[in-house]
């Protein structure tokens, strides 16, 4: 097994786990940095990070002979989803460095535990509670109060395992919807933004943290994010140092995204912590120095990590599968829009809710702000479907 600490360099191989949207542009910075991939995943044939694959095992995640293979084959691995289970990182570890590791990844993909681990870090929250069965839920509303939100323990996306507890009546209904499982229950707060930072720590306990993003979500999922955010300095400078101390606590190597809500009366609170890239920092690859996926790679393969500053204001505005119902979207429409990139991933069935691409909006001159290519990303979304 190579050390954990030394350098991999181009033309080594980096295994990904998953075969998402994120896979796929992570594998397209490894590749053209010199690096091969290979992929480990269920549906690693038929997922978009197939495209930059110079190989794909798919198997179950249970099969430790596939994740032994996989991992020889591997200098280091790391993932781009984190509904992986954990012993599946744990039997590749065994062979090779995994980065994130076991322990950041069961804390980040189980709110609970994510919720106890930045509490024991005295990190700020909003106020939550567990609600394991009935009674639990019960005590969870008189402490937590409502309006709140309910979230499922685990495998909560995209809005996906939530559901609103706007009365204390409410509760009940809303725990049998989810399946009953495992919840948290989150108070509701009057917010000002939603902000999201990405960071970066390499396997010698450097980091660098940026860019600041806005983000605006539609029914739980995003709809566009912006940077610069327009946030003070100070605040970002706060959500930065928050960030950097969690992805320390947590020893976590590669790029990990921290969620926050900014509260109306200025409290700046962790909502949640992805530990991969993140769809709000996809407008990196256009405007960053050096993209999310860049990043990823430089910090999982042990090279120096990149500046991660936006250099020029950026939006991003997601394409979900609801855009082709009526038929395919009018590509050439938005694409008429000057400075408008379209990132598209692959996948072979639009469904409604479902990511399929994004837009990407910079800006064209030193006069243009984070307003005018929010505004000419959402802009082109709308042609897509204008005269169709």
């Amino acid at each position: 097994m190579r050390s954990p600490v030394a350098p991999i360099l181009p033309g080594g191989t980096l295994g990904v786990l998953g075969a998402g949207q994120l896979g796929r542009m992570f594998g397209a910075a490894a590749v053209r940095m010199g690096y091969r991939v290979h992929l480990f995943a269920p549906d690693a044939e038929g997922g978009p990070a197939r495209a930059h694959a110079e190989r794909a095992v798919a198997a179950d995640w249970g099969d430790e002979r596939a994740l032994a293979r996989f991992a020889r084959r591997c200098d280091a691995v790391t993932l781009e989803f984190e509904n992986v289970p954990p012993e599946a990182l744990e039997r590749i570890a065994v062979d090779a460095p995994v980065r994130p590791g076991p322990h950041a990844l069961a804390v980040c993909r189980h709110r609970i535990r994510e919720k106890r681990f930045l509490a024991e870090q005295g990190l700020p929250t909003t106020e939550w509670a567990r609600a394991d069965d009935a009674t639990a839920l019960d005590d969870a509303v008189r402490r937590v109060g409502t309006p709140a939100i309910l979230k499922t323990a685990g495998y909560g996306y995209d809005g996906k395992g939530q559901a609103a507890v706007d009365a204390p009546d409410d509760a009940a209904p809303a725990w049998a919807a989810l399946g009953g499982v495992s919840a948290v229950l989150e108070a509701r707060v009057a917010l000002h933004a939603e902000i999201s930072v990405l960071v970066a720590r390499d396997p010698y306990d450097r980091v660098r943290t940026g860019p600041t993003v806005r983000n605006v979500h539609q029914g739980g999922i995003l709809d566009h994010s912006v940077a610069p955010s327009g946030l003070d300095p100070a605040t970002e400078a706060r959500a930065h140092a928050l960030a950097e101390e969690i992805v320390r606590a947590l020893e976590l190597v590669g790029v990990a995204c921290v969620e926050f809500f900014l509260a109306e009366d200025g409290r700046l609170l962790v909502n949640e912590i992805a530990p991969r890239p993140h769809n709000s920092g996809h407008l990196t690859i256009e405007a960053g120095v050096v993209s999310q996926f860049e990043q990823q790679v430089r910090a999982v393969a042990g090279l120096p990590l990149g500046d991660p500053s936006v250099v020029r204001p950026a939006a991003m505005a997601n394409l979900l599968g609801d855009l082709w119902v009526g038929g395919e979207p009018r590509w050439a429409g938005a694409l008429d829009e000057a400075g408008v990139t379209l990132h598209l991933y692959g996948k072979a069935e639009a469904r409604p809710g479902r990511k399929m691409g994004h837009l990407t909006a910079v800006a064209l001159n030193a006069g243009e702000g984070p307003d005018d290519v929010r505004a000419r990303a959402l802009r082109a979304r709308d042609l897509l479907t204008t005269d169709r």
